[in-house]
């Protein structure tokens, strides 16, 4: 157990025949307690002193543990961000691709389908000028014939 000032005070010398001047064996135990105590408030003060700063330490320590694993955790969100991203752009890039396929086939079969029916339009038309002109041709070939005339004739002649 270490000495306490109150040790060192209480502390008595047997008396022997020659010894030392009391008085300044006592100053001397004086001094020795006030610098003892002075020693002791200073060590009290270091460890209270010690004490705060191991808890800011320790605090700090927290801090810097909490920070390590927020980053930890954000980079792992920003990666799964960045991973999901990837996916997505993917997806609508897979989704575009089969829209733009399905609209060329579409617009594939809209074109063949519209000249299937100008073929059919030009021939429709072709067979419309054929009987158009046979009609024309059978309306002239009457009206050339002399039986026009022959009737024009028994008209007049009925109206008269």
């Amino acid at each position: 157990m270490p000495l306490t000032p109150l040790d060192i005070h209480n502390k008595e010398f047997s008396r022997s025949f020659r010894g030392y001047d009391e008085d300044d064996v006592n100053e001397f135990l004086d001094q020795v307690i006030k610098d003892y105590e002075a020693l002791i408030r200073e060590n009290k003060d270091l460890q209270s002193q010690l004490v705060v700063l191991q808890e800011r330490l320790d605090h700090f320590a927290n801090i810097e543990e909490t920070l390590s694993k927020t980053i930890i955790v954000a980079q792992e969100a920003a990666d799964e961000v960045k991973n999901n991203s990837k996916k997505e752009a993917q997806l609508i890039i897979k989704e575009a691709e089969k829209n733009a396929d399905r609209i060329i086939n579409e617009s594939i079969s809209k074109s063949r389908k519209i000249a299937m029916e100008i073929e059919e339009l030009k021939k429709q038309a072709s067979i419309y000028r054929t009987r158009f002109r046979t009609l024309l041709e059978a309306q002239l070939e009457l009206l050339s014939k002399e039986d026009w005339s022959s009737l024009e004739r028994v008209t007049i002649e009925e109206n008269q």
